[in-house]
């Protein structure tokens, strides 16, 4: 009973903030046009069309879950060939990166908000023979509805930090229904393992992170080792940084006496890559923007205070440009970012204080001598400054690729559970 009801206020709840969810998607749109793209997608509406059934269906919300899902879905097609495939996201920049997966035969497509009619449509246009949900996506509505319609859905690449599973316990009756539906949870460590079970999630096995599997683009680490090599100066990179860290690392960089490195400060969301800029010129008088130049950067960029990193899907060239790296999301109490790009860039990494997102893969980086924990920004900078002019960063940088490779084929341990999976439902 009090699940039903927890369900229904819920439902409830998103039918009274659907205005408010389009009017956001309206506003993200001016910055981001794929936003304002499909919408029909969003309430599960196809004008009438059906998909063929059978597909392997992954959600991949935003950049970060799309590029770990590039990983399983490569094991996938080796290990199922001819496998269709269904993309769904939520964000832009989930998306994009979402297309250079798609082969012939395959999907895409906005997952509907989590209304039982939305996700019912949904389910009944594209009919997918399975479903795998990336890293934390629990959608209440969506995963009752995928068992009424039998499909068996798993939860890949999963993750559950102590604060999201305390905050988990206040919403205990509407995510548990949710977590139960699940047929299979394939989670990033014990620790994740150990909290989704006491959250209520059976048939966990640990299989490892998939990120860990991502092969930087080569392209782009010998362009990155290029333009270093021109600038011949040091540069310290601020990784997918994260509103509030700016501020102070500007501030903390200013600091610093004038034979400093090259900052360059990639923001994780496109929508502020203006808003960081703004402030960087505020803070400093030399700002370039890589938005700028195409191939190469002007002769008088080495000249430059800052830059900016404002494109999308260049990660690996910013860590083969940088000689240290700080991570973004780690200063704040916000989680820290995806730190294993950097590693297998054989990039060094500080580490702020807050990293509770990938607890484990900074304890293991930090194990390993590839990262180092910082107390707050200041130090950072004044370690990273420090750091760019030692020969420890070369020893470090190599650490960096050896942690990445240890840990890698997560990809074709999820891949054999998936079609193990997808075999039995077709055969049913």
């Amino acid at each position: 009973m009090k699940a039903a009801l927890a369900r229904a206020g819920y439902t409830a709840l998103l039918r009274l903030l659907t205005p408010a969810y389009f009017a956001r998607l309206w506003w993200r749109g001016a910055r981001e046009p794929l936003y304002r793209a499909a919408w029909g997608e969003r309430l599960g509406l196809y004008g009438g069309r059906t998909q063929p059934p059978g597909r392997v269906w992954i959600h991949a919300v935003s950049l970060g879950e799309a590029r770990a899902a590039a990983t399983l879905v490569a094991a996938l097609r080796r290990e199922q060939p001819g496998l269709r495939l269904l993309l769904t996201h939520g964000t832009a920049t989930g998306r994009e990166a979402g297309r250079a997966l798609l082969q012939a035969g395959d999907a895409q497509a906005w997952l509907p908000y989590d209304t039982p009619g939305a996700v019912r449509r949904f389910l009944r246009v594209h009919r997918p023979a399975v479903g795998v949900l990336m890293e934390t996506e629990i959608w209440p509505n969506l995963l009752l509805a995928a068992r009424a319609a039998g499909v068996p859905m798993a939860l890949a690449n999963a993750r559950l930090s102590a604060r999201s599973q305390a905050k988990g316990r206040r919403l205990r009756a509407l995510l548990q229904p949710a977590l139960a539906a699940l047929t299979r949870t394939l989670a990033q460590t014990e620790a994740d393992a150990l909290r989704l079970r006491e959250s209520g999630v059976s048939a966990v096995q640990v299989l490892g992170n998939l990120k860990f599997d991502l092969e930087p683009d080569a392209a782009l680490l010998a362009r990155g080792r290029q333009w270093r090599q021109a600038l011949a100066r040091p540069v310290v990179l601020m990784a997918s940084s994260r509103e509030g860290e700016e501020a102070a690392l500007l501030s903390a960089w200013a600091a610093l006496p004038e034979a400093r490195p090259l900052l360059l400060i990639v923001p994780r969301h496109p929508q502020r890559f203006d808003d960081v800029a703004a402030l960087a010129a505020a803070a400093l008088p030399r700002v370039l923007r890589r938005s700028a130049f195409a191939e190469a950067p002007p002769a008088d960029a080495v000249d430059a205070d800052v830059w900016i990193g404002d494109s999308i899907g260049e990660m690996p060239l910013y860590y083969a440009l940088a000689d240290v790296a700080l991570l973004g999301g780690s200063f704040a109490p916000l989680g820290g970012q995806n730190l294993i790009e950097a590693a297998a860039c054989g990039c060094p990494l500080l580490l702020g204080p807050h990293t509770f997102n990938f607890a484990a893969a900074a304890e293991d980086a930090i194990a390993a001598a590839a990262a180092r924990r910082v107390p707050d920004l200041p130090a950072a900078v004044r370690q990273a400054a420090d750091l760019v002019a030692q020969s420890e960063r070369e020893a470090m940088a190599e650490r960096a690729l050896g942690f990445a490779r240890a840990h890698r084929g997560a990809a074709a341990r999820s891949a054999a559970v998936i079609v193990e999976l997808l075999r039995t439902r077709l055969a049913a």
